[in-house]
C-alpha cells in the first residue's frame, strides 16, 4: 500500500459499504420464543450463546438449506472484485486462498491458518520473500487441479483496475509499488503471468517477492481477493455472476438483487480441506428492499441468517429482545463511529478548537442516538477498534469520554475555545449522510451539545451514495464549510495497518475517494506506520499500534462515539454457531450447520 494508493479508495467502498449495509441491515436468522436469557422451548441457544463461543457446537448435520436473507445484495461474488464485509465471509463457500481465517470464535478467528497451502509461509529474505507448497488433491467444480499459476492469475486480476474495479488492492499495491505491471488483460507474455514479483517455478510452488517487507502480508493473502481464477474461465467484468468454484459449494443460480443458490461442488474433497466442514446440502440468498420485513421473516423463522450481520432494525430488534431473547447475540462489531475534523477548515487548524468540540460533547447523548449501550455500543474513549492487535479499549480514554466528562465539560471546553482565540465560539457545517436515520440523529445530539459551549452548527444531509466526491474531495469539504464529518470504519484485516493507515498516514490523503478526512500530516505518525510494516515482533507491533492511536488521539482530530455493537439474530436450526474477530463480530459462516440436517 504506497504509492498508489487506492486501497484507501477502496477501502471507503467497504467502509461505506459495511458501514453502509451497518445501518441499511438488519438481523440474522428465524425464530422462536424463549424464556428469557437462557435457552428456548424450541432450542434456541440462550442469549449471547455464540458470542465469541461456540453454540450448538456438535449439533450441526450435513444436509439440509442454509437458508441466508439480506437487504442488499453484495457489491460483486468476484473475488477480486467483492468488498462488502459479509461478501468476504459467505464467499468462502466457493473460493480458497493459500491461507484464510482460523474457523475459531473471537479472537483465534483473527488469527490466519493453511487453506489452499500446507503451511505458512516460508519467510526469508529479511520478510521481503514468502514460498508455499500447495495440497495435494485441490480441484476446481470441473475436477481439473488447482495450480499454482491459478492462484498467480487470480491475484493478478487486482491490477486490472479499469476493468474489475471495487475490490482491496493491498496486493498490488505491496508487490508493485511503482505500478509497472499493466494487469493480466493487457499482459504480453504468452501465458499472461507476466507479474515479476511472483514466481511459479512448478504447480505446487508459488514465491512473492516484494520489493519492500510488509509485515502484514500474509493477512493480506488471506483476503477473498488472493483467490485462485482459472484463466479459460475468466469472464472478465462477468465473473461476478458466475464464479468457477475452488471450493465446497458452486454457482446454481443467481438472479441479481433478488436470490443466489448454492449446491455442493461434487469435485471439492474434504482431504484436501483442513477448513471447510460443508454440512449443508445447499445455501440460498434471498434479498430484500425492506430491512423490516427482512426482520419479520427471520423472527418468523423462514430464513436462518442475515448475510449483513449489521444488527436488527429498531422495530424488529424490539420484539426480538422481547420475545425471541435466546435467538439474540450482541457481538462488537469491530467498527469505531466518529465525527472527524477537516484542518482544511477553520478553525478547526487549530488543536485547541478541535479539543472543545471533543471535551464539550455529550457522549453519553451520542451513545443513547446510535442506540444505546446494546445496538449502539461502549462509548467510544478512543480510535482503535477492540479487535486490532494494541488495541485498549475504555482503558485508554484521553478526554475521559466514558469517565466523569461522559456528559461533556462545558467549563473545560470554553477553556480550549479561549486558548484557540474563539472565547465566543464559532460557526461550523456538521456534514452527514441522508440514508443513514442513525447518522442523522448523532449529529442532531452533538449539534445540541456544541450549543452549550457557543459553537452553532448547521447539519448539512448528502447523498450516502456519493461519499467519495462528497466527503471524500478535500477540495468539496473546504467549499462546504464542512469542520465535522461524521463516519466510520472497521478493518480489512484486524491490524492497525488494515484499519488506520488510510484514515492517518499523509500518503494517504487523496483528492477524490480520501478517507483521512482530518488531512493529517503528522511526521512521527508516517514514521510510526513505516516502522510498522517493516516489524516481524507481534509484540512490537501491537506497541507500535497503541502509539499511533496514542499520536492520533494527542492530536484531538476525532470525537469518537461508539466502539460499535449490533443485535444479531440466529435460527434454532442452526449449529456451530459463533462470532469472529477475523469478520468484524460477525458469525464465520463456513462451517454453519443445521441440527436437524434438513
Amino acid at each position: 500500500m504506497t504509492t498508489q494508493r487506492t486501497s484507501g479508495r477502496r477501502k471507503q467502498a467497504v467502509a461505506a459499504a459495511a458501514a453502509v449495509a451497518a445501518l441499511l441491515t438488519t438481523a440474522a436468522c428465524g425464530g422462536g420464543s424463549d424464556n428469557g436469557n437462557g435457552g428456548s422451548k424450541n432450542g434456541a441457544a440462550g442469549y449471547d450463546a455464540a458470542n465469541n463461543k461456540v453454540a450448538q457446537a456438535s449439533a450441526a448435520k450435513k444436509g439440509g438449506t442454509l437458508k441466508f436473507g439480506s437487504a442488499q445484495d453484495a457489491d460483486s461474488w468476484d473475488t477480486t472484485r467483492g468488498y462488502y464485509g459479509f461478501m468476504w465471509n459467505f464467499s468462502r463457500y466457493y473460493s480458497r486462498q493459500l491461507v484464510t481465517n482460523k474457523t475459531e470464535p473471537g479472537k483465534a478467528g483473527a488469527e490466519v491458518t493453511p487453506d489452499l497451502a500446507t503451511g505458512l509461509a516460508k519467510v526469508s529474505d529479511d520478510g521481503k520473500t514468502y514460498e508455499y507448497t500447495l495440497r495435494d488433491g485441490l480441484t476446481w467444480e470441473d475436477g481439473k487441479p488447482i495450480t499454482s499459476q491459478d492462484i498467480k492469475y487470480g491475484i493478478e486480476r487486482v491490477w486490472a483496475q479499469d476493468v474489475l474495479s471495487g475490490g482491496p488492492v493491498y496486493l498490488k499495491d505491496v508487490l508493485d509499488p511503482k505500478g509497472e505491471y499493466k494487469g493480466p488483460y493487457k499482459d504480453k507474455a504468452k501465458d499472461k503471468l507476466g507479474l515479476k514479483a511472483i514466481e511459479t517455478p512448478d504447480e505446487k510452488t508459488i514465491i512473492f517477492k516484494l520489493p519492500e517487507a510488509n509485515s502484514d502480508f500474509e493477512e493480506m493473502l488471506a483476503l477473498t481477493s488472493a483467490s485462485p481464477v482459472r484463466q479459460d474461465k475468466d469472464t472478465k467484468a462477468k465473473y461476478g455472476l458466475h464464479p468457477f468454484s475452488s471450493g465446497p459449494y458452486k454457482f446454481e443460480s443467481y438472479s441479481p438483487g433478488k436470490n443466489l443458490t448454492l449446491v455442493r461442488n461434487d469435485k471439492w474433497k474434504q482431504s484436501s480441506d483442513p477448513i471447510r466442514k460443508a454440512y449443508p446440502n445447499k445455501i440460498t440468498i434471498q434479498f430484500f428492499s425492506d430491512a423490516n420485513q427482512l426482520d419479520q421473516r427471520l423472527l418468523n423463522g423462514d430464513l436462518d441468517l442475515d448475510a449483513n450481520q449489521t444488527g436488527m432494525s429498531p422495530q424488529g430488534r424490539t420484539t426480538a429482545l422481547k420475545q425471541h431473547k435466546g435467538n439474540l447475540d450482541n457481538p462488537v462489531s469491530g467498527y469505531v463511529r466518529y465525527a472527524a475534523f477537516p484542518q482544511s477548515v477553520k478553525p478547526f487548524d487549530n488543536i485547541h478548537c478541535r479539543k472543545a468540540v471533543i471535551i464539550g460533547a455529550d457522549h453519553e447523548s451520542l451513545q443513547t442516538a446510535r442506540g444505546g449501550p446494546l445496538a449502539g455500543g461502549d462509548i467510544g474513549t478512543n480510535m482503535l477498534p477492540p479487535s486490532v492487535a494494541g488495541a485498549e479499549g475504555q482503558k485508554y480514554d484521553p478526554y475521559n469520554a466514558a469517565g466523569a466528562d461522559k456528559k461533556g465539560n462545558v467549563a473545560k471546553a470554553k477553556e480550549e475555545l479561549k486558548a484557540c482565540g474563539k472565547p465566543n465560539g464559532f460557526s461550523t457545517t456538521i456534514a452527514v449522510r441522508n440514508n443513514k436515520p442513525v447518522e442523522v440523529a448523532t449529529a442532531q445530539s452533538l449539534q445540541a451539545s456544541l450549543k452549550k459551549i457557543g459553537i452553532k452548527t448547521e447539519i448539512d444531509q448528502y447523498d450516502g451514495s456519493q461519499s467519495s466526491s462528497v466527503i471524500g474531495s478535500p477540495s468539496n469539504v473546504k467549499k462546504k464549510n464542512y469542520g465535522i464529518i461524521i463516519m466510520g470504519w472497521g478493518p480489512d484485516f484486524p491490524t492497525v495497518q488494515g484499519y488506520g493507515m488510510p484514515l492517518w498516514d499523509s500518503k494517504y490523503i487523496l483528492s477524490s475517494g480520501n478517507n483521512n478526512y482530518a488531512l493529517i500530516k503528522d511526521k512521527s505518525i508516517d514514521g510510526l506506520f513505516d516502522k510498522y510494516v517493516k516489524t516481524l515482533d507481534d509484540a512490537e507491533k501491537a506497541k507500535i499500534s497503541t502509539e499511533i492511536n496514542h499520536k492520533v488521539m494527542e492530536g484531538g482530530y476525532y470525537l469518537p462515539f461508539v466502539f460499535e455493537k449490533f443485535i444479531n439474530f440466529r435460527s434454532s436450526r442452526l449449529a456451530n454457531v459463533y462470532t469472529s474477530d477475523g469478520y468484524s463480530g460477525m458469525y464465520d459462516f463456513v462451517n454453519l450447520g443445521l441440527k436437524s440436517g434438513n
